[in-house]
């Protein structure tokens, strides 16, 4: 024998059926497994509207606590095609006046979401969750400062066992090799200290080429900057950057890391200070006793002089064309009518430019460079196409 299906529309006329005889609330619930809450609803919806109550009701809300009235929303789009420069704040007020004692008055941010809805909404780029590195243009580098190149030479085991990572600079017109430091990881904080004591002894070169990894750039960070190339941009000095993969666009200084590895790391010092000193001594073999090929057999001390350009610290940021500057909180965001944007933890501490283009969209910039648009209702800051590709 097969068995019976029962459905719950037959199971709440039992339930009805079973009051109805005279039976008392609290028993028929514990018969039927449900608690006497759900009982006396059962009974009072079948009292109220009959047995068309007992069946199960729509669970769509009656009304959505965003959704505006139609005739609203069609006021909103009309107005907007009307009149095409106005944004949300001013077409709300239109409303307020139109409509004031009728409807209740959506908010600016619904009148703006409205207009997106309908596709009236001037949009800056999408942003990017993640910056791809590209490379950037590559200068020529044809005078000494004109540009200088750095890079960690690979991590190699001294005799204590720890590792060594050697930062190397060299000078790219006269293959002049500037620092060869050993390092015990590549931590941004003690880079940019070597960074300060090399621009106080050489001056500031024109621009510094590097490949796209850490400490030079960061993966995460906006437009793939880091806080020490951001350091190097207030300093006034273009950032470049080889392709991923092509280590031969910094071939020069690749050419000496082959010679610093034969003459300096084998056999490695015992500990830093040893295999400082051996670094040390092939610097200034390096720069004062080895004839060069590309220099017709010049040594790089005859070629290499120091840049005209001092180092005297991080000049002051000024934007005299934007309509107010912002600062940079330690997580990375500015503050605008006490909203709060992301923009990026690398610029923590750098003052912006911020000027109006439209309304709501504000152009955010460091330094003499656009880093994109904020959109004060969506709270983002909309990046455009890397503006650090080719140098300023």
């Amino acid at each position: 024998m097969p068995w019976k299906e029962v459905s719950v529309m037959e199971e709440r006329l039992r339930f009805i059926a079973r009051l109805l005889d005279g039976e008392g609330m609290s028993a028929v619930c514990r018969e039927f497994g449900i608690s006497r809450k759900t009982g006396y609803k059962i009974w009072d919806r079948y009292r109220q509207d009959g047995l068309e109550a007992l069946c199960d009701r729509s669970r769509r809300p009656v009304r959505y606590a965003n959704q505006l009235p139609d005739q609203v929303e069609r006021l909103i789009v009309s107005t907007k095609k009307d009149k095409p420069h106005w944004g949300a704040r001013k077409i709300r007020e239109i409303l307020v006046r139109k409509l004031a004692g009728d409807v209740r008055i959506p908010a600016q941010s619904t009148v703006h979401a409205v207009l997106d809805r309908h596709g009236l909404v001037k949009r800056a780029r999408k942003r990017q969750r993640a910056y791809k590195a590209e490379g950037t243009a590559l200068s020529a580098g044809v005078r000494p400062n004109d540009l200088w190149c750095t890079d960690f030479k690979g991590e190699f085991k001294l005799g204590n066992r720890q590792y060594c990572y050697p930062l190397t600079v060299s000078d790219h017109a006269s293959r002049y090799l500037l620092m060869c430091e050993a390092f015990d990881s590549t931590k941004e904080r003690p880079v940019i200290e070597a960074f300060v004591r090399l621009f106080k002894e050489r001056g500031l070169p024109g621009a510094i080429r590097t490949d796209n990894g850490l400490p030079f750039a960061s993966p995460n960070g906006l437009y793939n900057l880091s806080k020490l190339s951001v350091w190097w941009l207030r300093l006034g000095i273009g950032i470049e950057r080889i392709k991923p993969g092509h280590p031969q666009q910094n071939g020069r200084h690749e050419r000496m890391h082959l010679t610093l590895k034969k003459e300096a790391t084998r056999p490695p010092g015992m500990n830093s200070l040893q295999q400082q000193a051996k670094f040390d001594a092939f610097l200034k073999e390096f720069n004062e006793e080895r004839p060069h090929e590309a220099l017709t057999m010049q040594i790089p001390d005859e070629v290499y002089k120091p840049s005209p350009r001092p180092y005297r610290g991080l000049p002051e940021l000024d934007y005299p064309f934007h309509d107010r500057d912002a600062l940079v909180t330690a997580c990375g965001r500015i503050c605008m009518y006490r909203k709060k944007i992301n923009v990026s933890t690398v610029l923590a501490g750098q003052k912006l430019g911020i000027k109006e283009v439209d309304e709501g969209i504000w152009l955010i910039s460091f330094m003499s460079y656009d880093l994109g648009y904020i959109d004060l209702e969506q709270r983002t800051l909309q990046t455009i196409d890397n503006p650090f590709g080719t140098r300023l």
